[in-house]
C-alpha cells in the first residue's frame, strides 16, 4: 500500500487501522476498542488496556534475545565521554532504579520532576517511573528556580530526581541551587529527591530530604513492570502558554506506544537494531517522543548527544557522530543547521568523515526555509525531509512518509498530513479555505492516538486553548495553506499573520524570501505597530561568518529582494544586522517577545531563553530605527 491508501484507510475505518496498529505492542490486557468518544470532545485511545510502557521499550527486546543490542549511545564531546549501554544493561539499571523510588514510596500514579542534563540517566529516570506507573514530568536541566516552583505546584510530585549540574561548552551550569531555590519558592514540598552526582559538581545534598543516585539503589530489590490503564498518563509536559502560565500537556499511555511504534518504520524509516539520532534535548517533545521513548519501544539505538552543532569542538561535531555511530536516520532542528552553515558556509568539513549509511535527514521545530534545506541537501547528498508536529501532538502532524512510500519534497512544505489527521484549512469564521489559500490550520477532531487528550487539572483551559475557537476541530494555532496537491505548507503562527494595510501578510514568507540572501545566516520577521499601516514587517539578519560586506548595502539588497518577490505591498523597508537572534534552548526564535520589545510593551522574560543578554542587543538595534521607546 501506497501513501495515499493507508492514509484514506486510516481516514474511512480509524477503528480497524489504529486496532491493527496496536497489535506491535505488548499488552497486559489487550484493547477491545480503539476509540472512546463517550466524553466528546475529549476523546481517548485504548482506554480498556492494560500496558506498560517501560516493558515495551525495555523489557520485551531483552526477553526476545536483543539483550546484548545498543539501546543507548552516550555522546558527550563536553565531557569526552562516550559509553554504549546494552538494552540488558539499560534493564537492570531502570529496575534498580525503580526499586529503589519504589522502596521510598513512589506508587502508580504519583508524579515525579526529573530535572537533569543529557545524559542516560535522564532516560533512565524517565523509564523508572513509566516501570511503576508512575507520571514524570521532565523540566529543561537549568531552568530557573521560580519557573521550576512553578511546575512543582502544578503537578505536586512526591519526588524529584535531579542531576548536580549541566555542562555547557566553557562553563558549569550549577543545578542543585536552582532545585534548593524552587523546593524553598514552591507552596508543594516533595517528599524527598535524588541527586546524581557529576564529576565537576558535587553537590551538597540536604539531609533527610536528598539522596544520591547510587547509595538509594543499595539494598533494595528491582522493581517489576506495574501494568496501568491505556489512558493512564505517561507523562505530564510543560509547554509555554499564552497567559505566561505553563501549561500541562498530557500524554496517554497506551496511545503513546502505538503512535510511536508506528512512526518509526513509517515516517523514519528505521528498522529494529538500526541507529536512530535525534539532537534535540530530554526536556522537550522531541527528546520525549524520539530520544527515549519511540527508537527503544521500536528495539532501535537511540543517541544522547550531550553537546552543540558548533563548538563542541566544531562545526563538523554532527558529521562526527553520525559516521562514528553509523546513524541510519537522524533528526533535528532547522536552527542547528543554520549555526553549522554559519560556520562552515561551503560545508567544508563534512569532507573529513563518511555519512554514507545515512538514509535522511529531518527537520522540524522551526519552519524550515529553503535555503537551509537547499544547503543540508547540496553537502548532505540526502533528502531532506521538514516535518511538522506539535508538543500537543507528540509526533508528526504532517511529514513525508519515506518508510511507506518517499514522496517528492516541496521545498517549503512539510509534505502531507499522517494518517490519522485530518488537516483543513478554515477562515475566521470556521469555513475550510480554498487550496492555496491563507487560513487557520486545524484538524479535524478526534485527533489520532498519542495526542493530548487534555491539559493536567484543567480541562476548561484544554478547551478554551484547542477547542474552542473552531468546534469540531483541534486548533494549531499555526497559520497556513493547502495546495492542489495536498501539501501543507506553514506560513506562520496565527498572531505572526500580520495586516499591512489590510493585507494580511505572513512574516513566514518574507523570512523565505531573506534567507535565500547568499550573505545572510539566519533571519526573523516580526509585525511591528504603525500609526498609518496598522503594522508593519521589520526584519533581523544574521550574517554568515566571514563576510566582509557593508551592512547597509546587505539591508538594501535584502528590502529590494522582499520587494521583488512579494512586492510593493508588503511595505518591507526596516532591517537590522545583529549578531544573533533570541532563541529558546531547543531553537524556536521569540518573535512574540521581539514584537513587544519593539511595540514597548511590558513583558515576561521568556523561561526558555536561551542568553536574556540578547534581548538587550535586539533593543539596541531597533532604537535606531525609532522603535523599542526611542
Amino acid at each position: 500500500m501506497g501513501y495515499a491508501e493507508v492514509y484514506a484507510a486510516a481516514k474511512s475505518d480509524p477503528e480497524g487501522f489504529w486496532m491493527e496498529q496496536a497489535k506491535a505492542i505488548d499488552w497486559d490486557e489487550a484493547p477491545t476498542k480503539a476509540l472512546h468518544d463517550a466524553n466528546a470532545p475529549l476523546y481517548e485511545w485504548f482506554k480498556d488496556a492494560k500496558v506498560n510502557t517501560c516493558y515495551n521499550a525495555v523489557d520485551r527486546h531483552v526477553e526476545n534475545g536483543r539483550g546484548d543490542q545498543a539501546a543507548i549511545i552516550y555522546d558527550s564531546p563536553v565531557t569526552d565521554t562516550k559509553e554504549t549501554i546494552t538494552y540488558a544493561e539499560l534493564q537492570k539499571r531502570v529496575s534498580s532504579l525503580a526499586g529503589a523510588l519504589k522502596a521510598k514510596g513512589v506508587t502508580k500514579g504519583d508524579r515525579v520532576i526529573i530535572y537533569m542534563p543529557m545524559i542516560p540517566q535522564a532516560l533512565e529516570a524517565m523509564l523508572a517511573c513509566a516501570r511503576l506507573g508512575a507520571i514524570h514530568s521532565v523540566v529543561f536541566g537549568g531552568f530557573a528556580a521560580n519557573e521550576l516552583a512553578v511546575r512543582i505546584d502544578d503537578a505536586t510530585p512526591k519526588a524529584i530526581i535531579a542531576g548536580s549540574c549541566g555542562i555547557e561548552p566553557g562553563r558549569v551550569v550549577q543545578y542543585k541551587p536552582l532545585l534548593d531555590g524552587a523546593i524553598e519558592l514552591a507552596t508543594h514540598k516533595p517528599d524527598f529527591c535524588v541527586i546524581y552526582q557529576r564529576e565537576p559538581e558535587i553537590a551538597p545534598l540536604t539531609p533527610g530530604r536528598d539522596f544520591d543516585w547510587h547509595e538509594v539503589q543499595s539494598d533494595v530489590a528491582p522493581a517489576d513492570c506495574v501494568p496501568v490503564e491505556g489512558d493512564h498518563p505517561a507523562y505530564i509536559l510543560y509547554t509555554s502558554g499564552t497567559t505566561g502560565a505553563p501549561k500541562g500537556v498530557v500524554r496517554p499511555t497506551a496511545g503513546h506506544l502505538v503512535a510511536l511504534n508506528w512512526s518509526m518504520k513509517a515516517i523514519y524509516n528505521i528498522d529494529p537494531g538500526e541507529v536512530f539520532w535525534a539532537a534535540s534535548d530530554v526536556g522537550w517533545v522531541v527528546g520525549h517522543s524520539y530520544i527515549c521513548y519511540g527508537p527503544l519501544i521500536a528495539g532501535n539505538t537511540t543517541i544522547v548527544f550531550e553537546g552543540k552543532p558548533v563548538g563542541t569542538p566544531d562545526a563538523g561535531t554532527f558529521w562526527r557522530v553520525i559516521d562514528e555511530h553509523k546513524v541510519k536516520s537522524f533528526f533535528t532542528a532547522p536552527t542547528a543547521f543554520r549555526a553549522i552553515k554559519r560556520d562552515d558556509p561551503e560545508g567544508k568539513l563534512i569532507e573529513n568523515y563518511d555519512i554514507s549509511h545515512l538514509r535522511a535527514l529531518y527537520l522540524a521545530g522551526e519552519r524550515a526555509d529553503p535555503d537551509t534545506i537547499e544547503w543540508a541537501q547540496r553537502v548532505m547528498g540526502v533528502p531532506v525531509y521538514d516535518h511538522w508536529w506539535q508538543t500537543e501532538t507528540g509526533w508528526s502532524i504532517a511529514g513525508n512518509p519515506a518508510g511507506i512510500e518517499p514522496l517528492p519534497v516541496k521545498i517549503g512544505s512539510p509534505t502531507v498530513a499522517m494518517p490519522g489527521y485530518d488537516v483543513q484549512i478554515l477562515d475566521e469564521a470556521g469555513h475550510p479555505m480554498p487550496a492555496g489559500e491563507l487560513g487557520a490550520i486545524a484538524v479535524k477532531l478526534p485527533l489520532p492516538p498519542g495526542t493530548l487528550p487534555t491539559l493536567w487539572n484543567a480541562e476548561e483551559r484544554f478547551k478554551k486553548s484547542y477547542l474552542n475557537t473552531f468546534p469540531g476541530y483541534y486548533e494549531t494555532g499555526d497559520a497556513g495553506m493547502i495546495d492542489e496537491d495536498g501539501y501543507l505548507y506553514i506560513m506562520a503562527r496565527t498572531d505572526d499573520v500580520i495586516n499591512v494595510a489590510g493585507h494580511r501578510l505572513s512574516t513566514g514568507q518574507m523570512e523565505e524570501v531573506i534567507a535565500g540572501h547568499p550573505d545572510v545566516a539566519e533571519c526573523a520577521v516580526i509585525g511591528v505597530t504603525d500609526a498609518l499601516k496598522g503594522q508593519l514587517p521589520m526584519g533581523f539578519v544574521c550574517l554568515n561568518k566571514g563576510c566582509d560586506r557593508a551592512d547597509d548595502m546587505i539591508k538594501a539588497e535584502v528590502v529590494k529582494r522582499v520587494r521583488d518577490t512579494i512586492g510593493p505591498v508588503a511595505a518591507f523597508k526596516l532591517v537590522a544586522v545583529v549578531d544573533r537572534l533570541p532563541k529558546t534552548r531547543s531553537g524556536k526564535i521569540l518573535r512574540a517577545t521581539m514584537v513587544k520589545i519593539a511595540d514597548n510593551e511590558e513583558f515576561k522574560m521568556p523561561a526558555t531563553i536561551d542568553d536574556p543578554a540578547i534581548l538587550d542587543e535586539i533593543k539596541e538595534a531597533l532604537v535606531p530605527m525609532g522603535y523599542a521607546g526611542a
